[in-house]
């Protein structure tokens, strides 16, 4: 029953913006961190965009900084990706990730299905 829906991606040209959404249902939404991780073919997943918590600390990898931001509204349980000036190499499935942390060095987590975010001219 836990699910996660990802919304939001398509086609835009560079220096444009989309705002990705993940709808969760299924478990208690804000006892998990969120993430946005993103997969380009050939390449393997990387994380973009983390959120701990409701209020909570945020952190980017380097190549979305300034760029994208990450937030949640745990009221609706969704966490966003905005994402503006929006680069080629932003191309890629984008995945949210919910993750409880149960120690210390263990983690569940629950995917998404992924949505497609092409820029292209």
């Amino acid at each position: 029953q836990v699910q996660l829906v990802e919304s939001g991606g398509g086609l835009v040209q560079p220096g444009g913006s989309l705002r990705l959404s993940c709808a969760a249902s299924g478990f208690t939404f804000s006892s998990y961190a969120m993430s946005w991780y993103r997969q380009a073919p050939g390449k393997v997943r990387e994380l973009v965009a983390s959120i701990v918590s409701a209020g909570g600390s945020t952190r980017y990898t380097d190549s979305v900084k300034g760029r994208f931001t990450i937030s949640r509204d745990d009221a609706k349980n969704t966490v966003y990706l905005q994402m503006n000036s929006l680069k080629p190499e932003d191309t890629a499935v984008y995945y949210c990730c919910a993750r409880l942390q149960m120690t210390a060095v263990a983690s569940y987590a629950h995917w998404g299905q992924g949505t497609q975010v092409t820029v292209s001219s």
